[in-house]
Parts: C-alpha cells; structure tokens; sequence
C-alpha cells in the first residue's frame, strides 16, 4: 500500500494507517478495510498509487481552483474576501445500481413537490383533505399570497431542485432536507470533475464515470420550454444579487455556460405588465427568468418595499402570463422543514406510489406531547430553524453544552412552530486527505459527508448523474457546508 512523509521525515503508509470509523458507514471501505462492492476497481487503482502522488494531487488541484478562480463568499467574514473552496481529490464512488435507486427517488420526490407547491397555490386540495394541516402551510414563513393563483408554463413551481441526501448506519440513503428556492452548488460540482479529469484521466475512463457536463444544456433546455409566448429562441436571463452574494461564482459560471444574460434589478424594468432589460439598443424583453434571489427581495411592489435587488412590477408580469420566472415565487413552502415532515404523504397523495427515498424521522414541536418529550431529552436530538438553511441556527444536542441547550429550549418555548427536532444522523464517511501540519505531511482519515444531487423538472425530469459531495474537514464535525468550514468531493456514477 501506498505511504507518505510525515512532520518527522517517517514514513506513514497512508491506506494502511487508515481507521475507518465504527459508528459510521464507511462508503469506500468496510472495517476489514476491503472495499464496497461497486468501488473495487476505483479503490483498488488508488491503492496503487505511490505515496508522493497523493501530496502532488493535493498541489495540483488547489492551483487549479485558484486559476480558475473558483470561489464563495462567506458571510459576515472579517475580511469579506472570497475563498476558494476546499476540494479533496479521492472521489465518492456510487455504482450503477446504487444510482438507478437514487434517480427514481429523487424524480418521484420532485414531481411530488411540485405538485404540493401548485396545489398549495391552485385549489388547496391537500390541505381540504386534512394531508397537510392548513395551518401549517398558511403560517410558513415562505408561503407567499401573492403567488396564489399564477399558473406557470408546464405547470412547473420548480424547475431546479437540490435534494439533500445522508447515508445511515446501514447504509441507505435519506433524504435530509429539500432545496427548492434557489439551490446553489452545481457549478462546483461541474468545476470538481473538469479538475479531476486533468488529474486522473486514465482512471476516469477505465472506471467509465458518467458525464456531468451536460447540465448546463439540460437546464438551458428546461428554461426555454417555460417560455409562455411558446417562442423556439426565447430570450432568457439569469438575475443575481450581484457580486457579494456566496454563489455570484456559481451565477457567472452559469451564465455564461448557458450562454445568457447576467443582470441585476437595476437592469430590469416591467412595463405594461412586460418583463424588460435594459440595453444599448433601449428595451428588450425577456420571456424567462432564472432567479437567484430569495422571494422577499424579487418585487418591492408586493415584498420588501426597501428591495434594490429584484424588479417592480414582475408578479404581475407572472400573474399575466408574460414571462416565467425558475424558480416558481412560493416553492420555499416546500422546502420548509416542518412540512418535510409531510413529504411521504404527499407521495402517496399525488403520486399513488410509496416512498422510494425514506426521510429522517422528524419531531414537529407544535404538537404539546411532543415537544414535552423533546425537551426533556434535548441532548439526543438535533435541531433545527424551520426556515433556515446553509446548516445556520443547528444546534447538534450530544455536541451542545449546558448553556446552549438552555438558549435552545428558551427559543423553542418561545416559537414552538418555528423548529423542528430530529435524531442525531451519524452521516457516512469518506476517507479524505487531511494536512497533518505544516509541510506537506498528508493523512488519510474518515470525514464525515453528505450528498446534493440536483433534478430538473423540465417537459421531462433531468437527474445531474453526480451532484456535490460535501465533507466536513473538522474532525467529527457533522457540519458540511462550505460556509462553515467545509469542502467538497467529485461524485462518480459509474456507468450500468
């Protein structure tokens, strides 16, 4: 087996002295350290490698992310700097099989979604039934009135959904929580692979990993079929907060893979119940826009008055059938963590089909016995902002001191329906490249990871054959996300 050079110039075998963690699943080898079925060949060429090849690989693809300049923003950092985002080079394999589970799932979740959030603002029949309790969907935090009623092309609310995934102890796949606002990550997740096609080409194509390069053309595709004029060459536009916002790396790449316009709300303007940009040649206008900005910010007229960041007048716009708009105004009600809850009811609701992708078990603190029970057992459970995301307000119980689990349970007493609680989750882990100090010592360890494969619901649904693999670099940590200290891996699906 391969070996490296620690601190102290002794050599350290880096496969060998790899522990795999006990109370996790390990996704690439089990505790005998044999690999899982379906990553053999993967495994087995990495094991080859010699020890020197690993630090190099490290080397190489951090220079490749800063020429490529592959950035994020995190918010509220001192220095407001962008940082390049952490990449670990061993890949997480998921073989054909694994995969073809996974893609059924994550289709079925998103039709099901979809037809939840134009129910929820079309005839309310989920909620007449009693699936849903009413009062929970009104009182969400992102169900917007104002969407109630506009029926978008193809009868799509979403178009692009994150669906995050985590793998248990015995190792299946849950779904842990939806992205239906304005998912962010896909262009990492393009960028990884076209760095580790430069790195390991040969073992890319021995191994015959599916492509991710379409994705930008299958997501170009979905938006042009949204166009409401039914126009063949509509034109199509990609609003951005502008360049502070974290994913401004991700809306430039985008753009310009798509080969559509970048604009901000200044560049914006709606006239006569028509969406227009403003250019040299005066007004243009647009049929589709793909937004990456939060409901509150979209339309000053009907959300935040104060807004700078999105366009006057657009739900109208919306609501006349002049332009569409990916995602839909009101998909967060979906993605709202307490009617996750109610996620494999409306499956069997809408779809007549049993759940593929099973959830966490989730604890909905509106319900007084419940929340009694939580409570008393704060420390074992994880919880959770409902309206949150970005991994901000998790407070993990077993990890959380005194003092902590105190605020928490002050915070729920005061807003019982503003959190949900949910049992620890040991995520899988991965073995990851781990700086051991200064130099270049290198160690392989365990870390945990967590999976966002993205679906596009277009005429017909898109399942990306990837998606971004996070892992926290912290030891122990269970906190992915890369604002909060963690990085990513390439996803390889290999081909049946």
């Amino acid at each position: 087996m391969a070996a490296t050079v620690s601190e102290t110039g002794m050599a350290v075998p880096v496969w060998a002295a790899y522990k795999p963690d006990d109370s996790a699943f390990d996704e690439m080898l089990d505790l005998s350290l044999r690999p899982r079925s379906g990553c053999e060949s993967v495994t087995d060429a990495l094991f080859s490698m010699p020890s020197a090849y690993f630090a190099e690989l490290c080397a190489r693809a951090d220079a490749m992310f800063r020429r490529m300049g592959v950035t994020f923003n995190v918010y509220g950092a001192a220095d407001g700097s962008e940082r390049i985002f952490p990449f670990d080079p061993i890949p997480r394999v998921i073989d054909a099989d694994t995969w073809a589970t996974l893609e059924a799932g994550l289709i079925q979740r998103v039709r099901a979604l979809n037809a939840f959030v134009a129910d929820v603002y079309g005839e309310g029949r989920i909620l007449s039934d009693g699936v849903v309790p009413r009062d929970l969907v009104l009182g969400c935090p992102q169900f917007r009135r104002a969407a109630v009623g506009i029926k978008p092309p193809l009868g799509n609310f979403v178009t692009v959904a994150g669906i995050d995934l985590v793998r248990g102890t015995d190792g299946r796949f849950y779904v842990l929580e939806d992205n239906l606002r304005t998912p962010s990550g896909v262009s990492y997740v393009i960028e990884n692979r076209v760095v580790m096609t430069r790195l390991v080409p040969a073992l890319m194509r021995a191994s015959r990993v599916r492509s991710v390069e379409r994705y930008p053309a299958d997501l170009l595709q979905c938006l042009m079929e949204m166009s409401p004029a039914g126009r063949s060459n509509p034109t199509i536009a990609l609003l951005t907060p502008g360049p502070y916002n974290s994913a401004f790396f991700e809306h430039v790449f985008l753009s310009q893979q798509m080969g559509i316009e970048l604009v901000e709300g200044q560049d914006l303007v709606c006239v006569d119940r028509k969406l227009y940009m403003k250019d040299v040649h005066g007004l243009r206008q647009i049929d589709v826009l793909y937004r990456r900005i939060d409901d509150d910010f979209l339309d000053p007229l009907v959300f935040r008055p104060d807004s700078l960041l999105g366009v006057a007048g657009l739900t109208a716009v919306l609501r006349a059938g002049h332009a569409a708009v990916a995602n839909g105004i009101g998909t967060g009600v979906a993605d709202d963590k307490a009617v996750y809850a109610y996620t494999p009811a409306m499956i069997r609701y809408y779809l007549a089909e049993e759940p593929i992708l099973p959830i966490v078990e989730t604890y909905l603190f509106r319900d007084p016995e419940v929340r009694e029970h939580v409570l008393r057992h704060l420390d074992r459970y994880v919880v959770k902002p409902t309206g949150a995301s970005g991994g901000y307000g998790v407070v993990i119980g077993p990890q959380a001191d005194e003092n902590e689990l105190a605020a928490t349970r002050e915070q729920i007493l005061g807003d019982p329906s503003g959190f949900i609680a949910q049992p620890v989750i040991a995520l899988s882990v991965h073995p990851t490249l781990i700086h051991t100090g200064s130099g270049s010592g290198l160690q392989l360890m365990p870390r945990h990871i967590d999976f966002r494969p993205f679906v596009l619901l277009g005429a017909r649904p898109h399942v990306l054959a990837g998606g971004l693999t996070r892992v926290a670099l912290r030891e122990g940590s269970l906190i992915v996300n890369s604002s909060q200290g963690g990085g990513s891996k390439d996803t390889w699906v290999l081909e049946a």
